[in-house]
Order: structure tokens, then sequence, then C-alpha cells
């Protein structure tokens, strides 16, 4: 059996997210995706079991105050990687700490690249077929009507085997400032 690797995410599941999904679907047919999402903690190997390191996520998550985002422009990381994705531009420093906040104990890891608040529209296999995403990409969201915002309140501690992502547990935030207040 192969090993494991895990991740947080929150869910995207508003307008935004449609509209993600959608245009992934088009841009890349072939290729299976998670739902539309933002990545707080990239893919890594645990530093324990995975009881622990949900225990540990629920107690870190549960301090933190619930918080919205807001989305930017279509960028790429190229040359770096073939990835189209629309920034998170307001209230990324939000995602950044709460990234940094939950990159302790079994979920420590060294991650390969600087963390990027981000929401992901689609990873091709070649650097020309991202530019030609990104084209699109950039055409379609200047074109979105809704709102470009997303909450971030409930996390979703996921786990990868044979490159299918599965929900492992959902996470919220706040929890200890909601029972403080009753």
């Amino acid at each position: 059996m192969a090993s494991s690797r895990y991740a947080v995410v929150t869910y995207v599941r508003n307008s935004v997210g449609e509209f993600v999904e959608n245009l992934r679907r088009e841009l890349h047919p072939t290729m299976p995706h998670m739902p539309a999402h933002l990545t707080i903690l990239p893919p890594r190997d645990l530093q324990g079991t995975e009881a622990t390191a949900l225990e540990f996520l629920e107690e870190e998550c549960s301090r933190v105050v619930p918080f919205h985002v807001e989305l930017g422009g279509v960028e790429t990381f190229l040359p770096t990687t073939p990835t189209v994705f629309i920034q998170v531009t307001r209230f990324a420093y939000r995602m950044r700490e709460l990234h940094d906040q939950l990159s302790l104990q079994g979920l420590c890891c060294i991650e390969s690249w600087p963390y990027i608040p981000h929401l992901t529209i689609v990873k091709t296999e070649l650097d020309e077929q991202a530019r030609e995403a990104s084209v699109v990409a950039r055409e379609r969201w200047a074109r979105f009507q809704g709102p470009r915002q997303v909450h971030v309140g409930e996390l979703m501690f996921v786990r990868e085997i044979d490159d299918c992502w599965q929900d492992v547990a959902s996470v919220q935030l706040g929890r200890s400032q909601l029972s403080s207040t009753l």
C-alpha cells in the first residue's frame, strides 16, 4: 500500500468555486480534480499519527476566528510549475498566519515552495498549456460578475492515497470563541 500524504484545505462552496470548477473542466477535462479549494497546508507526510495530527488541528483551529479573503487577478507559477491560479489579495496574511500556526508538531515539514495563498484553476503538463489556459482564465475571470470573496470558517483535513484525495475530517475555526460567548 502506498504511503499517505495529507493537506489542509478550505473548500470554496460559492459562485467562485463553481466558476473555477467549470473552467477547470473546460481547460483540462481529462484531469481528475478536487473541488475548488484554498490550500492552507500543502501536501506533506505526517510526523506522527493521523489521529494526533487531527487532534492538533482541532485544538489550534478552535482559537482562530473565521475570516474572509478577497481574490485578485489570474496568474501563473511559470516557469517554476505550469499552474494557473487566482491570487488571494486582501487578507492573504490571515491565510499565511493560519498556515504558519498549523505547520507545527505532527504537521511540520519542509515545504518545496514558499507558501503563497491562491486558488488553483488548473495545473497542466506543459508550460505552453498553462500559458494558453491563463489567457482563457483571465478573459473569463474579467467577466465574472459574482463576489470575489471566500469565507474561511471550515477546514478539511484530507489524505492522498494513489493520487486520489479523500476527506478525513472537517475542522471548524473559532469553536472556543463561540463557546466562550454562550
